[in-house]
C-alpha cells in the first residue's frame, strides 16, 4: 500500500491540488522558461503528476484532464475525477497570482467534491471543509474576464449597479467569492468541464448558488465536455441575477 492509499477523497483532492501548485511554483522559479513556454512546461508537468497520482490512488475511477487525451471509458464510470492542472495558463505564464489548480470529482454527473489551490495566495479551498463567507457589501462586485468580459456579465452588472472586478482564471474568480473579494461570477463565453467542476463543487460545499445561467444544474462527465456558461453567487442574489440575465440571452 502506498503512503497515501488511506486518504479519503477530500484529503486526496486537496493534497493533489496543493502539491501540483508547489510543483508549478518550482517550475516557474527555475528561471528556465518564460511566457508561453512556461505555461506549456507547467501544464504538462502538473498534468503528469496529477494523472499518475489519480491512477495510482483511485484506479477504478474515471479521469478527465484538460491536458490528457480523452478516454471514452470515463462515460461508463459513476465517479470521475475532472482536473485542470493550470487554470489560467496565461496568468501563470505572466507570473500573476490569479491562476489555480483544479481537482474535482463528479458522481453521476454532479460536481460533488473538489479542491481549488490558489498557489499564488498559498491557499487550498475545499468543498468538504467550508468556511464562513464574508457578508456582501452594499455595492455588489462581479468578477469578469480581464481580457474579454462577456456582454451578459457586463449587462447584468450595469442593471444591478455592480462593480466589475477583472480577474484571470475561472477558479480564481469563483474562489474570490468565497474569500470575500467578489459576490457574483457570471460566465457566458464558453468553458470546458475542467474549468468549472472543482470550483462548482467547492462553491456548493460552501453554500453558494451554482447553476447554468438559465438556472438549470451543471452536468459533468458528458461526451461533449463543452460547458457554455455558469453562475456562482450567494443564494440571496441568484434570483435577481437569473432574472436580469434573461434580457441578454
Amino acid at each position: 500500500m502506498s503512503l497515501n492509499a488511506s486518504l479519503n477523497d477530500g484529503d486526496l483532492a486537496a493534497h493533489l491540488a496543493e502539491v501540483a501548485g508547489k510543483i508549478l511554483l518550482d517550475v516557474r522559479a527555475s528561471g528556465l522558461f518564460s511566457g508561453k513556454s512556461l505555461g506549456k512546461a507547467g501544464d504538462q508537468t502538473a498534468n503528469q503528476f496529477l494523472c499518475h497520482a489519480l491512477r495510482e490512488q483511485r484506479p477504478e475511477d474515471g479521469l478527465l484532464s484538460e491536458e490528457e487525451k480523452d478516454n471514452a471509458e470515463r462515460l461508463a464510470k459513476e465517479r470521475v475525477w475532472i482536473v485542470d492542472p493550470v487554470d489560467g495558463t496565461r496568468e501563470y505564464g505572466e507570473e500573476r497570482a490569479d491562476w489555480a489548480v483544479h481537482v474535482g470529482m463528479a458522481v453521476d454527473g454532479a460536481p460533488v467534491l473538489g479542491a481549488v489551490a490558489l498557489p499564488g495566495a498559498g491557499v487550498v479551498l475545499r468543498s468538504d471543509q467550508p468556511g464562513e463567507i464574508p457578508p456582501a457589501p452594499e455595492k455588489l462586485r462581479m468578477v469578469v474576464s480581464r481580457t474579454r468580459p462577456a456582454k451578459e456579465a457586463t449587462g447584468v452588472a450595469e442593471e444591478i449597479g455592480a462593480e466589475l472586478v477583472p480577474m484571470g482564471s475561472a477558479g480564481a474568480k469563483a474562489m474570490a467569492i468565497l474569500r470575500g473579494e467578489a459576490d457574483i461570477y457570471l460566465h457566458s463565453g464558453g468553458q470546458y468541464e475542467w474549468d468549472s467542476c472543482a470550483p462548482a463543487a467547492v462553491a456548493q460545499g460552501w453554500g453558494l448558488h451554482v447553476s447554468r445561467i438559465d438556472g438549470s444544474p451543471l452536468v459533468y462527465n458528458q461526451e461533449d465536455v463543452y460547458m457554455p456558461d455558469l453562475l456562482i453567487c450567494r443564494k440571496e442574489h441568484a434570483e435577481l441575477v437569473l432574472e436580469k440575465v434573461k434580457a441578454f440571452l
